[in-house]
């Protein structure tokens, strides 16, 4: 038989304490401390109890912030801001303190089984319970209203088994998925180192050899855009041979490729725009780090530049132009491009912290450079040659312009490019059945839950 009570009936509701600066950070002690992060990090390690914590007091001190510590098998989750609403829960593994953002849900034995409670909990959305406040939280009041439907003990194990035995069998194709996935990312990465190294098509040398017949070089290539890059200059001041490549521990190329630098295959390089950004849809939109994603741009996330802001036609994004982020926290940023393969329906600026560089308007040039830079190659000069200071990651425009460009002739080119197209468009659909099946996975979860507890 099941009875649907408050939760208060069968779980003491606790508040965490306080915890002083001048206390926190402390390896040694017997007593730990948990934050909202420990729970996200102990979910995320693939376990719902709370066992390390960055934070420990002694016995004594732990007494001094509150005479009860919560027991093991408290269930217990962020009560107040963005914590709240991702709606992570743990379990306390030994008797331990919590901060003041998290509140305990301390069962009562005989009552409710410490599982049981958990995974019930795991069914209720505290985000509608918040006050509408500018910091979502919970009160006290409001979790002891929650009703929780109550079953004997024996039956509440029963319950909590066939979830486990549920959630196994979820956590196995899960895993099964992830490693499709990363071997899918693996596969990419092959694609793209392959075909910068000349080994996904026949060359073009080979071909003509075969055919006999004669063909255009990736240096005679080179020199005819030098030569055009020369002659077509309108930029200010005297025309400036671009840097030469940095070659430095660089692999031998295929017969008939030829090491260029991103400045020689570009007609000019700038940065961007430092006006203030909102969300206000007032004036010319800017390209920011989040719109710059790998070989493409994303414009689902756009800010906006003030009316005041006046770009020209020269200045404004075009087909052809690669966005490099230059300046970032992470390191993994750094270097990261876009290349703008067709003309964009809006005027479109670009923020200070990302570079343009304006390549030349030679067929399928910019669908190669694309290529190149998003292979491992690309991504391992560039970490070598990023700096760092004061805790920012940054490139400088100069360093990107001795970037080496492998460079086939134009018909290679084209094969290349069609066959990464091909080659990643498969492999983009199995990414994204992949992830129709994790999502698929998390709604079963939810449904294993909500049918456990609503019989």
């Amino acid at each position: 038989m099941t009875n649907v009570v408050h939760l208060g009936h069968v779980a003491d509701v606790v508040s965490g304490v306080g915890f002083p600066k001048e206390m926190q950070g402390r390896a040694e002690g017997e007593v730990p401390v948990f934050k909202v992060g420990d729970i996200s990090n102990a979910l995320k390690s693939g376990t719902r109890h709370l066992r390390r914590s960055p934070n420990h007091l002694s016995k004594e001190a732990a007494k001094h912030l509150s005479k009860n510590l919560m027991p093991a098998g408290t269930t217990v989750f962020a009560k107040i801001g963005e914590g709240l609403k991702l709606n992570r829960r743990g379990i306390l593994a030994q008797p331990s303190l919590v901060d003041n953002n998290v509140m305990g849900l301390i069962p009562r034995a005989g009552v409710v089984a410490p599982d049981y409670l958990y995974y019930f909990m795991q069914t209720v959305d505290l985000g509608e319970l918040s006050q509408a406040t500018a910091i979502p939280s919970v009160r006290k009041s409001d979790v002891v209203e929650i009703r929780i439907p109550l079953r004997a003990l024996a039956e509440q194990e029963t319950v909590v088994a066939e979830i486990e035995k549920q959630f196994s069998r979820l956590d196995e194709a899960v895993a099964g998925l992830k490693r499709v996935k990363a071997n899918l990312k693996r596969y990419k990465a092959a694609v793209l180192k392959s075909a910068v190294a000349g080994r996904l098509v026949p060359t073009e040398a080979d071909l003509a050899r075969r055919e006999g017949r004669n063909y255009e070089t990736g240096a005679q290539l080179l020199h005819r855009i030098l030569e055009t890059r020369r002659s077509q200059w309108q930029g200010k001041g005297k025309y400036k041979e671009p840097a030469a490549p940095n070659t430095t521990d660089l692999p031998e190329l295929p017969e008939g490729w030829v090491w260029a630098s991103l400045d020689a295959l570009s007609w000019d390089s700038a940065y961007g725009t430092s006006e203030k950004c909102s969300y206000e849809n007032t004036g010319v939109a800017v390209l920011r780090i989040p719109n710059v994603q790998h070989g493409a741009l994303d414009l689902d996330d756009l800010k906006f530049a003030s009316p005041a802001l006046a770009i020209s036609a020269s200045e404004a994004v075009a087909a052809g132009d690669m966005l490099v982020i230059r300046t970032n926290g992470s390191k993994s940023l750094i270097g990261r491009a876009a290349v703008v393969l067709a003309s964009t329906t809006r005027v479109l600026a670009y923020a200070s912290y990302l570079i343009r560089f304006r390549l030349m308007n030679l067929e399928s040039l910019a669908h190669w450079v694309s290529v190149v830079w998003q292979g491992p190659p690309s991504r391992s000069w560039i970490e070598a040659h990023a700096a760092t200071s004061a805790g920012q990651h940054n490139i400088s425009m100069t360093t990107l312009a001795t970037a080496a460009v492998p460079l086939p002739p134009l018909p290679e080119q084209h094969r290349i490019v069609a066959e990464v197209d091909r080659l990643l468009s498969i492999a983009r659909e199995a990414e994204a059945e992949v992830d129709a099946n994790l999502k698929r996975a998390q709604g079963l979860r939810q449904s294993v839950l909500a049918k456990s507890f609503t019989g």
